[in-house]
């Protein structure tokens, strides 16, 4: 999978999130929550992730919820500065446009920072990037900055 690249300077707006759904930061006491729901649906190489999003002031950690329950999450700024994911939404509440919101309100964060530009790393759904964010493939990013990670 390719690493690709964001213009942050052309981001669409943020959009309307689904009725009854709140997206922000997620707060430190909230960890085992987030990582729990991370390792239950997608495994400890995220979890590991998530871990050091939580750990910075403000979190880089974004979490979709409604109510009490938490549907998805995004990370930004983590594993490599300017770089967004992992990011996940539960099962049940894919196709809701929940991946987009994470999506777009990640990258606005990334931009607000201060960056140009920013890279999703090892973009598994490449057409959704492209369509959502305007996001191009790197060539020649496959496995990119992750080579020679530990499996």
């Amino acid at each position: 999978m390719p690493d690709m690249l964001v213009p942050l300077y052309r981001l669409p707006s943020q959009g309307a999130l689904p009725e009854g759904v709140t997206l922000r930061p997620a707060l430190p006491f909230e960890a085992h929550e987030v990582l729990a729901f991370v390792a239950a649906h997608f495994g400890q190489k995220w979890v590991d992730e998530c871990t050091v999003a939580l750990a910075a002031r403000p979190a880089r950690l974004l979490i979709a919820t409604e109510g009490t329950h938490l549907l998805g999450f995004a990370c930004y700024d983590v594993t490599f500065r300017g770089f967004f994911g992992p990011t996940g939404v539960a099962p049940e509440a894919r196709g809701k446009g929940l991946g987009k919101a994470l999506l777009l309100a990640a990258l606005h964060r990334l931009r607000d920072d201060g960056f140009a530009y920013g890279i999703i790393g090892g973009a598994g759904p490449v057409a959704f990037y492209q369509e959502t964010c305007g996001a191009t493939p790197i060539p020649d990013s496959d496995p990119g900055a992750y080579s020679g990670a530990l499996v």
